[in-house]
């Protein structure tokens, strides 16, 4: 195969690849602005008619509040605990290290409906079902992996002269790692902050166990919407969703760059 086919096949692959994930956002997008009452794609029409909708729904908006809730918690403590655990496990090197990054995959390998259950009946027992905030934790337990690695990419980089230099000099150990480690493993920290709040915000299964009618997540709002009927304003909220991903993807490159957050994972 000559270079020009070579050429011809990879654009191939990769227009197809663009085609085949911007397709259902696509339609989610066009399908939000019909002028119409059920969902079509094209879109009959015109009409920001589903935005108002749920711009002046009550139960959407409290539910949207909720969510942010559950991703600020989820960040807030994702951070002082993602960034410790990154930086010891790159820095220090435990002697279990290996073991300790096995076990940060449990997440990925026990079913979510399991560890849900398993929060639910924890929860349960505490007498704290039902409120936002041990959902938020919920979410910061099943994600704090992106977090730690997200640091550890960053601390792999810092440089351990600096920090002898540092105590060379006279530094206090608090002082080397407000100065030098901090702003060193920076990118990390705001990378794995941006992908723990979204993550939180969509978070949809444990969100559903942990949750009650007085306390439902936006996307629990979604699932028991379409259970009856799915409206154009669903494609609506959908784009806002979309809109919150693509405004913290622009918010990652503007801090760190899209570069850096790539060479992370």
């Amino acid at each position: 195969m000559d270079a020009r086919s070579k050429t011809i096949t990879l654009w191939t692959f990769v227009i197809a690849a663009i085609v085949i994930l911007s397709a259902p956002t696509i339609v989610v997008l066009g399908a939000s602005f019909t002028a119409g009452n059920i969902i079509t794609f094209p879109p009959e029409g015109f009409s920001l008619q589903w935005y108002e909708r749920i711009a002046g729904a009550r139960d959407l908006r409290q539910a949207f509040l909720r969510s942010l809730a559950v991703a600020a918690i989820c960040t807030a403590v994702a951070i002082p605990v993602g960034t410790l655990a990154g930086i010891a496990l790159a820095k220090y090197r435990p002697r279990f290290a290996r073991s300790i990054q096995i076990y940060l995959l449990l997440p990925f390998t026990i079913p979510l409906i399991g560890s849900g259950i398993g929060m639910m009946l924890v929860f349960g027992e505490l007498g704290i079902l039902g409120r936002i905030w041990p959902v938020g934790l919920a979410c910061c337990v099943i994600n704090l992996p992106f977090m730690i690695w997200a640091v550890t990419a960053s601390a792999s980089n810092l440089s351990p002269d600096l920090d002898l230099a540092a105590a060379n000099c006279g530094a206090p150990p608090l002082q080397r790692f407000l100065y030098i480690t901090l702003p060193a493993v920076a990118p990390g920290i705001i990378t794995g902050s941006l992908l723990m709040f979204i993550l939180a915000l969509n978070e949809f299964l444990v969100s559903l166990l942990l949750t009650d009618a007085r306390s439902v997540t936006l996307p629990v709002q979604i699932y028991n919407s379409i259970r009856s009927i799915i409206t154009p304003d669903l494609a609506a909220i959908s784009v806002v969703f979309i809109a919150c991903a693509a405004l913290a993807i622009a918010l990652l490159d503007r801090l760190v760059g899209l570069d850096i957050f790539l060479k992370s994972k």
